[in-house]
């Protein structure tokens, strides 16, 4: 089984929530979050600031503010990995920076805390 990690606009959440119901993946876990992208960084500054050109840092800091995000969790079968994966990016691929990012990452187990059940039973099955 797999953690599929997905940071997505805020405006896309109904719609990816949605879009994966459909799917047949209902189980998620959301937050708020606040980031950005390399998309917004003015590799010039980075690369003085790096250096350390005082006046480079100083710019740095003022022009990269976070961007308001929000981050949901899906933790699913690794038959369903590829289809999760793939619904997320539909619906959230718009071309233009700030699109998002997927992480997948292996989960040991999962268990159910009312049945006590373990394994791809606690998982949505499609």
């Amino acid at each position: 089984m797999k953690e599929i990690m997905a940071i997505v606009r805020i405006n896309m959440m109904n719609k990816t929530k949605k879009a994966l119901a459909a799917a047949g993946i209902s189980s998620i876990t959301a937050r708020d979050a606040l980031g950005r992208g390399k998309g917004l960084v003015d590799l010039t500054l980075l690369e003085g600031a790096e250096k350390g050109y005082e006046e480079a840092v100083a710019q740095l800091g003022q022009s990269q503010r976070l961007i308001p995000k929000r981050v949901f969790f899906v933790v699913v079968p690794d038959k369903l990995v590829s289809k999760t994966v793939q619904t997320i990016m539909k619906v959230n691929h718009t071309g233009k920076s700030g699109d998002g990012k997927l992480f997948v990452m292996p989960v040991a187990d999962s268990i159910r805390v009312r049945t006590g059940e373990s394994g791809d039973l606690v998982l949505d099955e499609v």
